[in-house]
């Protein structure tokens, strides 16, 4: 088996593009669908604001790149585009579109009691929870590339888009519970998001060495592709563990800005939340306590007035 592909140069990774029908018609549906739900959103007076729109449309452009731009022609060739672009659409595209919030811009076009059934639901409860959506995000990875799972991708056109949408959607179910931007069928304490992370890359890191480390991957694949430039087999699963460590950690810390930026937020909501209760004891005290005298407020004279009415 050959694939017909040019050297990789600057120049072929400028100018190499390819069609993927499956991505493609998930891009338009969703962007159709998030455009049509702002639009009935401003009409109702609830805009959407503007950088969580920036958000989901730069998830739609990676989305595409991923798949239809040099990373999705070079992927089945060579070992470190394909880590590329798994972490793409694991990782980055789904915070994108899960910092978008389309849930709420659902609800604001009118969907809101769709979008409450669903989230009351035992299913949206069980997909959303922290250990199901952090087992989901710690063992993708290392199912893909340690089982024939990576090399039927490859081979296998319906199970290579299957598989694209597939980690789309557990990366989003991962990350629209850890942000918890939009409504959550349970909020749970951020703190539990940062400690998940922090073991995600741990994680992501070990998987890392396994691969550069390890032995080569769809070895035989890779031979049968009869590809006569570029690094060597072993340099190049080098580079693809890179990807999947250096570069996921790097791409990890915006990701804990958010969760940082989410629980100072959190902290200020329960911080309002106890001056109110505060101020509302001590506004029921104070109507309960009976009239006191001016006298009565200082304790010298306090204490000399109660000794002679004693007396």
């Amino acid at each position: 088996m050959s694939l017909a592909v040019a050297p990789l140069t600057l120049s072929t990774a400028v100018t190499s593009w390819t069609v993927d029908a499956a991505s493609t018609a998930l891009l338009v549906l969703a962007g159709g669908a998030y455009a049509w739900c702002c639009q009935r959103a401003h009409a109702a007076g609830a805009p959407l604001p503007a950088p969580r729109r920036a958000g989901f449309w730069s998830g739609i452009a990676v989305w595409a790149l991923a798949t239809m731009s040099m990373i999705g022609v070079y992927a089945p060739v060579l070992f470190w585009v394909r880590a590329l672009q798994v972490l793409l659409l694991l990782f980055v595209v789904p915070m994108l579109l899960a910092l978008g919030t389309p849930l709420t811009a659902l609800r604001e076009a009118g969907g809101a009691a769709l979008v409450d059934k669903v989230l009351a639901g035992k299913v949206a409860r069980a997909l959303t929870h922290p250990a199901t959506t952090s087992v989901l995000m710690l063992a993708t990875p290392w199912l893909l590339y340690l089982t024939p799972w990576y090399v039927a991708a490859l081979t296998n056109p319906a199970i290579e888009s299957l598989t694209r949408i597939v980690l789309v959607l557990i990366g989003f179910c991962y990350f629209y519970a850890r942000i918890q931007a939009d409504p959550v069928p349970r909020r749970y304490p951020q703190m539990i998001s940062v400690t998940i992370s922090i073991a995600e890359t741990l994680g992501d890191g070990l998987l890392g060495l396994v691969l550069w480390l390890g032995p080569l991957v769809a070895t035989d694949y890779y031979l049968t592709l009869n590809r006569t430039w570029g690094p060597s087999m072993r340099v190049d699963q080098s580079i693809g563990a890179g990807v999947l460590w250096i570069l996921g950690d790097v791409l990890g810390v915006p990701f804990l800005m958010v969760l940082m930026r989410a629980m100072s937020s959190d902290e200020k909501a329960h911080a309002a939340v106890l001056d109110a209760e505060l101020d509302a004891a001590d506004d029921a005290s104070d109507e309960q306590a009976p009239p006191a005298l001016w006298w009565e407020a200082d304790p010298q004279l306090r204490d000399r007035f109660h000794r002679r009415t004693t007396e």
